[in-house]
């Protein structure tokens, strides 16, 4: 954690937590039954370890991101959007959201006047309800680089995104995630690097 807060601070790139459930085994991709307020506790001292090693770097933490399932259950679980909400209230600094675009955790965002920005995924397949396919359907991963820029420049362009099935979705993000532990990440983000030259 503090060499990538190190790293975020050479290169001037905000840095944000990304809390999720207790479950190494599965990286957090796999949905647990965890009682409400044990969550809650679970992921203040997720955010909060992060947000005193930035301290100590001297350094502000800009977003929070629910990981993995969490972040699936936010998205359709007003319950659990709820929680997370309250969760980042809880604390003092100035956190933004980051939430998927039509999305029951961005409503009550939105509602609730919380900061957040809408996000979208470059490496991953939706859906024809705009949702992220799970990682066992064998065309939830995009791998390409080329392809997956492109697909990226349609969606900056046109606001739509093309599903699993091969329909078009409106779509709007603010911010465009790339999974850090995708093989061929470096490659990805080289590829949409490309995109500020053309935009």
């Amino acid at each position: 954690m503090v060499s990538t807060l190190k790293l975020a601070k050479q290169y001037g790139v905000k840095a944000g937590a990304h809390p999720s459930f207790v479950d190494r085994e599965h990286f957090g991709r796999q949905e647990q039954k965890v009682p409400s307020q044990l969550l809650k506790k679970q992921l203040i001292h997720q955010i909060g370890s992060l947000i005193e090693l930035a301290n100590m770097e001297k350094m502000k933490i800009f977003h929070v991101k629910a990981h993995g399932a969490l972040y699936n259950l936010c998205a359709r679980s007003e319950e659990m959007a709820e929680l997370f909400i309250e969760t980042i209230n809880d604390f003092s600094e100035e956190l933004c959201i980051f939430v998927p675009y039509g999305s029951v955790i961005e409503k009550l965002a939105k509602e609730r006047g919380i900061s957040y920005m809408t996000e979208a995924f470059a490496d991953r397949n939706y859906d024809s309800a705009l949702n992220l396919l799970p990682r066992s359907h064998p065309k939830a991963v995009l791998n390409d680089p080329v392809n997956i820029r492109n697909r990226a420049l349609r969606m900056l362009k046109e606001k739509v995104i093309k599903t699993a099935e091969g329909k078009d979705l409106s779509i709007n993000f603010d911010t465009l995630c790339v999974h850090g532990d995708h093989p061929n990440a470096v490659q990805i983000l080289m590829e949409l690097n490309k995109l500020r030259t053309i935009i």
